[in-house]
């Protein structure tokens, strides 16, 4: 039935529409939605518009109302429209919190059957959409048309305000809120706020402990997907994301961004209280605490706190007693990177931080500043 639609189609004859619609609803009383043509895939329904075809009738009067931009269903508690009264019923669950589709695995719950199917897919491992470039496999179809522009670098999503253009729409909304500066996720235990729900959901896990994502190689937990996904990329080895000036390449697609603007120069993230810029909206995170006095990193063990999370982990050490950090020559290790760099320079002689006064040089930048306290004092005395 499709091929007769096409071919007739490709030589330029058009039916009439009501000669078309007079045809359907004969093809409808032999074909209903529930006929086994549903099981077999058979699609009788054709809009001969754009040649998409159907397994029901009414499946094809809602799909032309996406082209009439037709919405008769309206939402009675926000007054949202939509084209198919099975999407009102969908969207009427944002409100009501109903999620009648449980995993029957894990006890998830979801509030439409499609979430439910692809959940299921996590325990099964099954990815049946896999990218004909270069055979990448994922498992939700939306997955790998998101990937595919990763190939084809098209970004079809814009922002008006800033021109800045994105592959995902979700990005496009998340952006959005940086000029807004809408947080609308709150966190029910502190009261904090963020600007998509996954950095939620993240955080909540924050307060609970729970890390749900665990890599099958290590046994190593995490508390977001996301985060699972780039650690195992440690063991793979795997750095998918390549800069296309120096080709450089990176494990994760954030690094790229950040990598990208070492080219550009580009500081696209803005204090707003002393107008200082940054290359990553992280380092522009971390500054804000200057202002704030914020110290989110708190040690159980003492309860010490500190801004940055790096600072926390050197912290930790002091009570574990532990030093990752070994010198290859003598062998003495250190708590700190930092630690190491300035033995090391005992073997090699080196001192790279030099007095601009007289010439004087040091193997750390603290010995470098107790010297030029001594011109000041010699200032004083002068």
């Amino acid at each position: 039935m499709l091929e007769t639609y096409r071919n007739l189609n490709d030589i330029g004859y058009n039916w009439e529409d009501n000669t078309i619609e007079e045809h359907l609803k004969h093809l409808h009383a032999h074909f209903p939605c529930r006929h086994k043509g549903r099981q077999t895939g058979e699609k009788p329904f054709v809009y001969t518009q754009c040649l998409k075809a159907f397994a029901c009738y009414s499946h094809l009067q809602s799909h032309k109302r996406t082209h009439r931009g037709e919405k008769p269903y309206e939402c009675n508690l926000c007054g949202k429209a939509f084209a198919r009264y099975s999407n009102l019923q969908t969207h009427k669950r944002t409100h009501t919190g109903e999620k009648p589709y449980e995993c029957d695995q894990c006890g998830k719950a979801f509030s439409q059957h499609s979430h439910l199917q692809t959940h299921k897919r996590r325990h099964t491992g099954e990815k049946p959409y896999e990218c004909n470039q270069c055979g990448k496999a994922f498992s939700q179809q939306s997955t790998l048309q998101m990937h595919k522009r990763t190939h084809t670098g098209e970004k079809p999503y814009e922002c008006n305000q800033c021109g800045k253009a994105f592959a995902r729409f979700s990005h496009l909304q998340m952006h959005k809120r940086r000029h807004t500066g809408e947080k609308p996720y709150e966190c029910n235990q502190c009261g904090k706020a963020f600007s998509h729900h996954s950095a939620l959901q993240t955080h909540i896990r924050r307060h609970t402990g729970e890390k749900p994502y665990e890599c099958n190689q290590c046994g190593k937990a995490f508390p977001d997907h996301s985060d699972l996904q780039r650690h195992k990329r440690t063991h793979t080895g795997e750095k998918p994301y390549e800069c296309n000036q120096c080709g450089k390449a990176f494990s994760r697609h954030s690094h790229i961004q950040r990598h990208k603007r070492t080219h550009t120069g580009e500081k696209p993230y803005e204090c707003n209280q002393c107008g200082k810029a940054f290359s990553d909206q992280s380092a522009l995170h971390v500054h804000k605490r200057t202002h704030t006095g914020d110290k989110p990193y708190e040690c159980n063990q003492c309860g010490k706190a500190f801004t940055y999370h790096s600072v926390l982990r050197v912290h930790k050490r002091s009570h574990t007693g532990e030093k990752p950090y070994e010198c290859n020559q003598c062998g003495k290790a250190f708590s700190q990177p930092g630690n190491l760099q300035m033995h090391k320079r005992r073997h090699t002689g080196e001192k790279p931080y030099e007095c601009i006064q007289c010439g004087k040089a040091f193997a750390q930048y603290i010995s470098l500043q107790m010297h030029e306290g001594t011109h000041n004092e010699q200032k004083l005395y002068e």
